[in-house]
C-alpha cells in the first residue's frame, strides 16, 4: 500500500473538541469532591493481608507511559511444567461497599481510553497510585497460581490476597527487545516458553482472535498522529496469562455455581455461510474442510483482500456481554471465540465487573461463603457493564474519529490510495476505505458498486473537525 508521511495535528486544536465529546456521553474525567476525598482516605488506610509474597519478583508488561497497573507477572518453571504467579490489583482493599468510590464506580462502569482524555473509572490516587502495582512498591493484591502441565495445559489454580511487590516496569516493546536479545529477568524467558504453548492450545480448542492491527492515537509531545500498530509476539504472550487466569476463573464459578461470565453466542450458521461468499468475492481460497478459526490464522492482514476479509469476520464476534448466575448455571455459558467458558478478573482497576468476580473467587478458594453484598449485585452487573460498553466504544470510536478529521483537515481535495474493507451489501457504493500513510479508517461513497479487498484511489472529499467527519469517494 502507498505510504505516506506521518501527518501530525496541534493537540490544543482537539483538546477542546474531547471535552465537547465528554459532555456529549455525559462523562467526565472529575470525580465529585466526596468521592476523592474518600479515595484520599482509603489510599492512606488499606486493608492489608497476612500473606506476604514479597519474594517473588513480579514484572509488568503495559503500553508506554501506563500508570493504572492491574496485573503483574511471574513464571517459573515447575518441574516438567511451570508455575505462573499472576497479581491483580486488589481493589476491594481500599474500596468498600456503598461508599462513596464504589457508588461511582457502578455508575461509571469502566475506564474510557483516549489519547489525552482518559475518563476513569476510580480516582486517580487509587488507580495510578495506591492500588497500582507500580514497581517497588509493596502492594495488596489477588494472587493466582496457576500450575501448567509440560504442553501448557492448566492443572491447578488457586486465588488469595497477598502482598506483592513488582521488580520493573517494562513496555512491550522494551519486553520484546529482552525476550529477542535472551536477557533477564528469567519471566520473560518462560512467558517466551508458556506463550506460544497456550496459543497453539487455544488453536486446537478452536478459538480465534482476529488479526487486526489496531489504530491508535499516539500523542508526541504537543502534536497527535494516529499509527496502526501490528502487535508483538510478547503482548499476544502476555494476553494468554489473562485468558488463562479468565479460564480458571470461569471453570472455579461454574463449579461454585455462582459467579459472572463473559459471553458471546455461537455463530449464525448463515453469516458463516456470508463470510464464505466473501472469501470467494475477494478471491481467498477457503476449503470446506478447514474449520473458521484455522481460515482466520491463515489470513495475512498486510494484503489488501485480507485486510478486507478480517474486517468480514469481526461480524461472528458482534454479541457479547455478561451473564451472571446464582445457584442456576446459565443456558448458553460459553464465550464463543474462545471456544471456552471465560470470565473478566485482572483488570478490576479498569472494570468494575472484575471487582465482584473477583469477590467470588476468593471466596470459593477459602471455602467461605460468598458475601451477601457480592451476591446482591451480581443481577445487576451485565446491565451496568452493558451500559458501560456502549459508552466506551462511543468514546473511543468518537476520539478516533475526532483525530482523522484533525489530521486530514488541511488535505481536502487530495487523492490517496487506500483498500476497500468494507461494503454495504444493501448499498454497495458506500463502504469503508483504509488509508495507510495517516492510518484513517473512513467511509467511502461513490457512483458505482466499490472493489471490496482492492486498492484503489479515493478522493478526500470531507474532514470535519466538528463533526468528527471523514469521506473520501473514488478519485
Amino acid at each position: 500500500m502507498t505510504s505516506h508521511p506521518v501527518l501530525r495535528v496541534p493537540a490544543s486544536l482537539l483538546r477542546e473538541e474531547v471535552r465537547r465529546l465528554q459532555t456529549e456521553l455525559e462523562v467526565t474525567p472529575a470525580f465529585p469532591a466526596e468521592v476523592e476525598e474518600a479515595a484520599a482516605r482509603a489510599a492512606q488506610a488499606p486493608r492489608l493481608p497476612e500473606l506476604d509474597r514479597t519474594d517473588l519478583p513480579f514484572v509488568t508488561i503495559d503500553p508506554e507511559g501506563a500508570q493504572d497497573l492491574d496485573q503483574a507477572l511471574h513464571v517459573a518453571r515447575d518441574g516438567d511444567g511451570w508455575v505462573v504467579h499472576y497479581a491483580i490489583a486488589d481493589v476491594a482493599a481500599f474500596v468498600s461497599p456503598g461508599d462513596p468510590v464504589d457508588v461511582e464506580a457502578n455508575r461509571r462502569g469502566e475506564t474510557l481510553y483516549g489519547a489525552e482524555g482518559k475518563v476513569p473509572l476510580h480516582p486517580p490516587v487509587i488507580s495510578e497510585d495506591a492500588a497500582s502495582l507500580l514497581p517497588d512498591r509493596v502492594r495488596p493484591a489477588l494472587l493466582w497460581t496457576i500450575r501448567l502441565g509440560p504442553e501448557g495445559e492448566r492443572v491447578d489454580a488457586d486465588v488469595r490476597r497477598a502482598l506483592v511487590r513488582s521488580r520493573e516496569q517494562l513496555t512491550y516493546e522494551e519486553a520484546q527487545r529482552r525476550v529477542d536479545a535472551g536477557e533477564g529477568p528469567e519471566t520473560l524467558a518462560r512467558l517466551a516458553e508458556v506463550g506460544p504453548l497456550r496459543l497453539a492450545r487455544e488453536a486446537a480448542r478452536g478459538g480465534v482472535s482476529l488479526p487486526i492491527p489496531e489504530q491508535e492515537v499516539v500523542v508526541d509531545g504537543g502534536r497527535w498522529h494516529l499509527e496502526h500498530r501490528a502487535r508483538l509476539p510478547v503482548e499476544d504472550w502476555n494476553a494468554q496469562v489473562s485468558l488463562l487466569t479468565g479460564y480458571a476463573a470461569a471453570a472455579m464459578m461454574v463449579y461454585g455455581r455462582v459467579g459472572v461470565l463473559r459471553t458471546l453466542p455461537p455463530a449464525d450458521p448463515r453469516d458463516v455461510q456470508r463470510l464464505h461468499r466473501t472469501a470467494r468475492a475477494l478471491g481467498i481460497e477457503w476449503p470446506a474442510e478447514l474449520l473458521y478459526p484455522d481460515f482466520v490464522r491463515s489470513l495475512d492482514p498486510t494484503r489488501p483482500e485480507h485486510a478486507a476479509m478480517v474486517v468480514a469476520c469481526t461480524r461472528l464476534l458482534r454479541g457479547s456481554g455478561y451473564t451472571a448466575f446464582d445457584g442456576e448455571l446459565p443456558e448458553q455459558p460459553l464465550h464463543a471465540a474462545l471456544a471456552a467458558e471465560y470470565a473478566h478478573v485482572t483488570a478490576p482497576l479498569r472494570r468494575l465487573v472484575d471487582r465482584y468476580a473477583s469477590e467470588v473467587l476468593v471466596a470459593l478458594c477459602a471455602g467461605d461463603p460468598v458475601p451477601d453484598w457480592v451476591r446482591a449485585a451480581l443481577p445487576e452487573l451485565p446491565a451496568t457493564m452493558r451500559r458501560s460498553g456502549r459508552v466506551a466504544s462511543a468514546y473511543e470510536r468518537g476520539i478516533l474519529d475526532l483525530v482523522e478529521a484533525g489530521v486530514l483537515r488541511d488535505r481536502v481535495g487530495e487523492v490517496m490510495t487506500g483498500v476497500v474493507v468494507e461494503v454495504d451489501e444493501k448499498k454497495p457504493h458506500r463502504g469503508q476505505v483504509v488509508v495507510a500513510g495517516p492510518a484513517v479508517e473512513a467511509r467511502v461513497e461513490g457512483d458505482a458498486p466499490l472493489p471490496l479487498g482492492e486498492e484503489i484511489q479515493v478522493e478526500l472529499v470531507e474532514a470535519d473537525v466538528d463533526d468528527r467527519r471523514v469521506r473520501f469517494t473514488p478519485a
